[in-house]
């Protein structure tokens, strides 16, 4: 019987390795490190949420119209070891942000580096080229 139960749970646990946990994507799944991009605007909101925090961002293009980006940071814990706190860059700053382009276009990007108006850089911690300081 012992011998049994052993075999149940060894099967067992060999089918539940097989499930695929959730992915998590490289950078250049998703983004394009030749095409990088500059912007001014005004925060809208960040997302303090996993795996990776989120900075929205109102940008005023050529034409006068608006825009809201979204940037792709590192985990909200990589962010804290970086030096961030919850309240770092509130609704309404304005920021410069740079980064790399979503490869399906549009106003996604993956942030590389935040400057504040007193010029701080922040850097993101994500896996984007550059995104955390060199030691």
């Amino acid at each position: 019987m012992r011998t049994k139960v052993c075999v149940v749970v060894a099967g067992l646990s060999l089918l539940l390795a097989a499930v695929p946990g959730a992915a998590h994507h490289a950078f250049a799944a998703e983004f394009d490190v030749d095409k990088p991009v500059k912007v001014h605007g005004t925060v809208t909101k960040v997302e303090w949420v996993n795996p990776h925090a989120w900075l929205y961002v109102d940008v005023k293009d050529p034409d006068g119209s608006v825009a809201n980006w979204r940037f792709e940071l590192g985990a909200p814990n990589s962010l804290f070891r970086l030096g961030w706190k919850k309240d770092t860059i509130p609704t309404g700053l304005q920021v410069e942000i740079t980064g790399f382009r979503a490869k399906a276009g549009g106003t996604v990007a993956n942030g590389r580096s935040i400057m504040l108006p007193d010029g701080r850089e922040l850097f993101s911690g994500g896996s984007g080229p550059g995104s955390t300081p060199r030691k």
